[in-house]
């Protein structure tokens, strides 16, 4: 049931992306000008928290990602269940980088505002990865949903999901 109450939240607020740009008004006013101001600024501090993923993952370094996600954060890997909370964030994220050491850079498709504290992100990630039990480095490529929220002031990932792009 909590799953399906988040999948009804990130549907809404992807629906609420939608009307914000049906609804918007072209004219440029004082107010305007100040709220593309304010989005642009929010871009920017989840552009860097996104890099600072980016980071983390390149480094292979759980200490990095953890203070990245809400308290409550989920983490959603492809073929793996779902982490949810500090705790399982920190064992999923253990066993990802025991596994795997990632080259990735980020690609940033999209971000959309959806209040001061909410806010949705996509983008593509692209490189390789070493599968440290086969010493073998292989593509690896995955667009990516991330959910974010603003917590304690800074921008962080509320719920981040991933798939194979091909």
């Amino acid at each position: 049931m909590k799953k399906i109450f988040i999948a009804a939240q990130v549907i809404f607020l992807l629906s609420a992306c939608t009307e914000k740009k049906e609804n918007s008004n072209p004219a440029i006013s004082p107010s305007t000008e100040k709220n593309t101001t304010m989005e642009n600024d929010i871009k920017k501090n989840i552009e860097e928290t996104l890099h600072a993923y980016e980071n983390a993952l390149n480094a292979s370094s759980t200490e990095q990602v953890l203070p990245l996600y809400t308290k409550n954060g989920i983490f959603m890997p492809q073929g793996a269940p779902s982490a949810e909370g500090q705790e399982q964030l920190k064992g999923g994220y253990d066993f990802v980088f025991k596994m795997l050491e990632l080259n990735v850079k980020f690609r940033i498709d999209e971000i959309t505002v959806i209040n001061e504290n909410y806010a949705v992100a996509r983008t593509m990630s692209k490189g390789t990865q070493l599968i440290r039990a086969e010493n073998k480095t292989t593509p690896e490529e995955n667009r990516e949903l991330f959910v974010l929220e603003k917590e304690d002031g800074k921008w962080k990932i509320a719920r981040y999901m991933f798939n194979k792009a091909k």
